[in-house]
């Protein structure tokens, strides 16, 4: 029954991983949840998440009963370690003992402070959607921690594939998040266009009906004018619609010396 309670959980996570196109997604939350459902699942001491959004965008999340510590492993990975190294070459990282002479040759900085926080094992596995990697996720275990459905040891195999389904439904959620975002940001910016031309548009109609003349040469006088006052020609068409432009005034700097 434990075991079905478990896998139960394991697919709401699933689901609820990949579920970010909401309208209060915060990336923050996200990845703080993320890296707290892989300690209840995993039984973990701590868990990490790097996640980038761009070139210079890189944000660390962390959990667990020492998050301080948690964060502090993720930071000094700058000098190397498992979740910048599944990050850079887009494959996981096995479990490896903090105390080997694998780690200690390995990642130095890392392993000594792992060991100073009490970590006995580590693994990572990265964030990957369609050949792009995302991010990494990095899960730290204690030697006498023992957490909910796990025995204290070395990791098992199945808990390995559970960070990795964990992580393939963050990258799932991420990308929709990002390709949402994009199109919502593109709709706004076509948006944003589109009702500036309606306005040039119908400043353009109110001063070529008031002067009795075409609409390129009220266009033309509202583009002279911008210049001039060093205003873009949708801010002008704005005031001309409002009134707050003298049409007559607008002709006559138009006829006027430049």
């Amino acid at each position: 029954m434990r075991d079905r309670d478990s896998e139960l959980r394991l697919a709401d996570v699933l689901v609820e991983t990949a579920d970010t196109l909401t309208d209060d997604f915060d990336l923050g939350r996200y990845l703080t949840w993320l890296a707290d459902r892989c300690v209840e699942l995993l039984g973990a001491r701590g868990a990490g998440v790097m996640y980038t959004a761009g070139i210079d965008d890189v944000f660390l999340a962390a959990c667990g009963r020492q998050r301080a510590a948690i964060l502090e492993l993720l930071e000094i990975q700058h000098l190397g370690g498992p979740c910048v190294e599944s990050f850079g070459t887009g494959e996981p990282v096995a479990p490896v003992r903090i105390d080997s002479a694998v780690a200690g040759a390995r990642w130095p900085a890392f392993a000594a402070r792992a060991c100073k926080y009490g970590i006995a094992e580590t693994y990572a596995v990265p964030i990957r959607r369609n050949g792009t990697v995302l991010g990494a996720l990095n899960v730290f275990v204690a030697a006498a921690h023992r957490g909910v459905g796990r025995e204290s040891g070395p990791t098992s195999v199945r808990e390995v594939r559970i960070a990795q389904a964990l992580a393939k439904a963050a990258a799932t959620g991420l990308h929709n998040h990002r390709t949402h975002f994009a199109c919502r940001l593109l709709s706004e910016q076509l948006q944003t266009a589109l009702n500036s031309r309606i306005r040039v548009e119908q400043a353009k109609g109110i001063l070529a009906e008031r002067w009795q003349t075409g609409m390129d040469d009220a266009f033309e006088a509202m583009r002279s004018y911008a210049r001039r006052e060093q205003q873009v020609v949708d801010l002008v068409a704005v005031q001309v619609i409002k009134g707050l432009i003298d049409a007559e005034t607008l002709r006559r700097r138009r006829s006027g010396p430049s």
